[in-house]
């Protein structure tokens, strides 16, 4: 079976996007780590199909993969590159576009200089929804790791987070940590782990531990939550700049009850087709 596909990156954070909607696509898990793998396939963090939709509120229906070939549920750097993509193959003229996932409906907007803004939606706390194993919703969690209390705030925005404040972002435990509280019992469905370094109010330095992928140069639900949890702290302004290792995003969040808005690049890297097993 041959395919077409397109390769495209958010700050490094590097997509296999798939039209499913002219293609016949009904990919397995294997084929999903194939087209993943840097030596024998394209290479990525995680794949993208874009689809029908399967209602009329929507345009679009947009799936994610990880690298390990499991489906997740949101992805906001896959965003951006969904609503490029989109635009580049004329899948679509308008510059304001519904797109429903497995983690909720969400909308992108195509900015006149190349960004792309997505409404993220509203950020939920509810252990349940995570899910996370806590009884009740809490501003900040604490787990024991190796005999060392852990201490994090926790957040769905359509897919689940852990944000971790660090005095240095250079020098978090990315490797050791992330790992670890990725797959505790804590979290049924696996999480993803963020490491925060306030710079100041409107400021802040980020890496991600993703789910499934490892850590990723740049996580857009990442900087969202980490945003989120932050200003629930009491630590951020309503709009912030995060510092990713691949680049950087602005996210606005106005309060408890509001939209997440995520502005950032979308880069279309080549184009090209692989026949699959």
């Amino acid at each position: 079976m041959k395919i077409e596909f397109s390769k495209m990156h958010g700050l490094g954070n590097d997509f296999v996007v798939i039209d499913a909607i002219n293609q016949q696509i009904n990919l397995s898990s294997e084929q999903v780590r194939f087209l993943a793998d840097r030596h024998f396939g394209v290479g990525c963090d995680q794949l993208l199909l874009v689809e029908k939709a399967s209602r009329p509120s929507v345009d679009f229906r947009y799936r994610i993969f990880n690298a390990d070939g499991s489906e997740v549920e949101q992805c906001g750097n896959g965003a951006r590159c969904f609503a490029r993509f989109v635009a580049n193959h004329g899948l679509t003229s308008k510059t304001e576009i519904p797109v429903e996932t497995a983690g909720g409906d969400i909308v992108l907007r195509l900015q006149d200089d190349g960004q792309v803004t997505v409404d993220m939606g509203v950020p939920r706390f509810d252990p349940a929804v995570l899910p996370l194993t806590m009884a009740a919703r809490q501003a900040r969690y604490d787990v024991e790791i190796d005999g060392e209390l852990t201490t994090f705030g926790a957040v769905s925005m359509g897919n689940p987070h852990a944000v971790i404040m660090v005095d240095d972002v250079t020098r978090a435990p990315v490797d050791t940590l992330g790992p670890i509280l990725e797959s505790h019992p804590l979290f049924p469905r696996r999480v993803n782990v963020g490491f925060m370094q306030v710079k100041s109010a409107d400021h802040i330095a980020l890496r991600v531990y993703e789910r499934g992928a490892a850590e990723t140069l740049a996580c857009g639900t990442g900087a969202c939550g980490a945003m989120v949890v932050g200003r629930t702290w009491g630590l951020l302004d309503d709009t912030v700049q995060v510092d990713l290792p691949g680049g950087s995003l602005r996210i606005h969040w106005a309060g408890e009850g509001h939209h997440v808005m995520m502005t950032g690049p979308a880069v279309e890297v080549f184009r090209g087709m692989i026949e699959l097993a």
